[in-house]
């Protein structure tokens, strides 16, 4: 089953459903269509009737909440927000060719993609459940919150637990967090979360929990299995399985990344001017500055144009025309490469073989593209042709 996504995702397993576009289909437009958007699940996508659903926030809050749609819209100022999400594997695929990652989702450079979220603020529904950030209020049990937890109906077969994951009380509290019914200014589909789900600008995608159904306040991160033990940086001699809970460090923030669309790795081009295209994301509500782009394997450089900027949780998309000659008639290999700064002058790692983890997260490296030019056609053998 497609979940009415465009024919040419590539799929990475049917039940749960796994898939993103070809990552040329990203490039150009800085929202994705909702057919092109990845989608990346645990267990069977719940189907949940809007109208019996209810969303329940509890924990250490002065009163509890139960909701449904219409008291969310009702209740709470409606907010639209672009914001790109993006799963922690994306790129694996550059880790596995570095030392190979068993069991792990091969995705390569499109598990990320940016909508227009509509929904209201989680910090709105929290302050009706009583629960704030603010350092004068005394209130003892107030002081000892510092996690904001989210539950949804999925069961992953491997562990048998619904999926589930929680921020910090700063981020939950963050006006760009949203409680969304819609995406792309209509109704959310079931494959992306409907009835609700949470988005987490600027962390992974994990923590945008679909179909949420509770959210509790509480003073220590979440111990579902998904953020205990499967969501965490591991270090390189860990073994991959069986990993216990709290090993590791639990992912949170994205990190700078960037991305080459198009052409894309083992095209060929032909000799003449050829436009690269791409993306850049910074995490954290960062901003990108700038992208540099090598035709040359990283020997000079050219700085990228950047796209409309949409805000700090968004990607940049980038563009730049480098010329290739066909190496004088003959045909050859063109090495592309990309780098990006974000706005606090971070710099993304060179090399992915420093960054290799057993779970295969967060591959920041340098974008490489391998693509072969054609060879130049010669004038006499343009003409010989044509006569």
């Amino acid at each position: 089953m497609m979940w009415d996504k465009r024919e040419d995702m590539v799929v990475h397993g049917q039940e749960p459903f796994n898939a993103e576009p070809p990552p040329q289909a990203l490039a150009g437009d800085p929202i994705t269509p909702v057919d092109t958007f990845y989608s990346r699940n645990h267990g069977p996508i719940p189907e949940i009737d809007a109208g019996s659903w209810r969303l329940t926030v509890d924990g250490l809050v002065d009163t509890p909440l139960t909701l449904d749609l219409s008291d969310l819209r009702s209740r709470f100022a409606e907010h639209t927000l672009p914001a790109t999400l993006q799963c922690a594997g994306t790129r694996r695929t550059g880790l596995i060719a570095v030392r190979d990652i068993p069991g792990e989702t091969p995705w390569r450079e499109a598990a990320v993609s940016t909508a227009t979220w509509t929904g209201v603020r989680l910090a709105d529904v929290l302050a009706a459940a009583g629960v704030s950030n603010d350092p004068d209020d005394d209130a003892a049990v107030k002081n000892a919150v510092r996690h904001v937890a989210f539950l949804a109906p999925d069961v992953a077969p491997g562990p048998g637990q619904q999926f589930g994951g929680s921020v910090p009380l700063g981020k939950a509290l963050g006006p760009e967090v949203l409680l969304a019914w819609a995406m792309n200014g209509e109704p959310l589909t079931a494959v992306h979360g409907a009835p609700l789900r949470v988005v987490v600008p600027g962390w992974i995608g994990a923590r945008s929990v679909k179909w949420v159904e509770r959210i509790t306040v509480q003073t220590e991160p979440s111990e579902n299995w998904f953020q205990a033990n499967a969501y965490r940086m591991l270090p390189a001699d860990a073994g991959p399985s069986a990993v216990e809970a709290g090993e590791g460090f639990s992912l949170g923030e994205l990190a700078l990344t960037s991305a080459i669309l198009e052409p894309v790795d083992g095209a060929t081009v032909p000799a003449g001017p050829v436009t690269v295209t791409g993306y850049a994301l910074a995490g954290g509500g960062r901003g990108v500055a700038r992208v540099d782009v090598s035709a040359d394997g990283g020997a000079t450089w050219t700085q990228a144009d950047l796209g409309e900027d949409r805000g700090p949780w968004c990607w940049r998309q980038w563009t730049t025309t480098t010329t290739v000659d066909g190496d004088g008639g003959r045909a050859g290999t063109l090495e592309l490469v990309a780098r990006a700064w974000d706005t606090s002058a971070a710099l993304q790692p060179e090399d992915p073989a420093g960054l290799w983890n057993p779970k295969g997260y967060m591959n920041n490296a340098w974008p490489r593209a391998r693509v072969q030019v054609a060879a130049a056609v010669q004038a006499g053998d343009a003409q010989g042709r044509i006569a």
